[in-house]
Parts: structure tokens; sequence; C-alpha cells
């Protein structure tokens, strides 16, 4: 099992910043990829931003160079850096755990989830 806990998220206005902390606790050895999705009132979750073991990073288009996902291994802890906020970045944003190998922007192949955290933009 892997425990996964969001902080960070807030209201701010367009433009601005912030930056979301996903600490992960349990059988961290056994992930393979972190990743951050996202998930607005009425719509389906929506894949925002992978960081793989390797170090390799993959962001959705809409959030492709304002945003920047991050890990310090030391501290077990993840973070999404959020620049140029835009309204339509407003949602409940959710960390999240995979064991294997496969697509990164599909929820359904992640095994672990953290509570969510919301994030409001005002224009």
């Amino acid at each position: 099992q892997v425990q996964l806990v969001e902080s960070g998220g807030g209201l701010v206005q367009a433009g601005g910043s912030l930056r979301l902390s996903c600490a992960a606790s349990g059988r961290t050895f056994i992930t393979y990829a972190m990743g951050w999705f996202r998930q607005a009132p009425g719509k389906e979750r929506e894949f925002v931003a992978a960081l793989i073991r390797t170090a390799t990073t993959t962001y959705a288009d809409s959030v492709k160079g304002r945003f920047t996902i991050s890990g310090d291994n030391a501290k077990n802890t993840v973070y999404l850096q959020m620049n140029t906020l835009k309204p339509e970045d407003t949602a409940v944003y959710y960390c999240s755990s995979k064991r294997f190998i496969g697509i990164l922007t599909d929820p359904n192949q992640y095994n672990y989830w953290g509570q969510g955290t919301q994030v409001t933009v005002s224009s």
C-alpha cells in the first residue's frame, strides 16, 4: 500500500502561482511513476503531469510551459509548480501513484490516490 497526502491548494488570482505537494508513505519503492490529475465540477478526471522514476516527465498540452512536476526522493514528495494560472485551471487536484509501466495519461492505470486539494483561480 502507498498513502498519498496532497497539500498546497488554495485561491489565487489569474496569472498567479501555487505549488502543490504530495507526500508519499508506505511501500513507495513499488512506485513506477507519480502523476497529477485534476477534476473540475461536471467534468471527467484529466491528466495534468507525470514523473517517472527515471526522472522523465510528461505534461498535458493545456499546462505545458506553465506547470512543472518534480520529486524529492529523500522526502518521498512530489511537487507540482503551477505558474501563470488561468481560471480554467480551477479544479480539485489529485496526486496518484502507478506501480507498472503503461499509459501515463490514463487515470485507470494508477493504483493509489490522494484525497485531493482544491485549486481555485479567480479572473
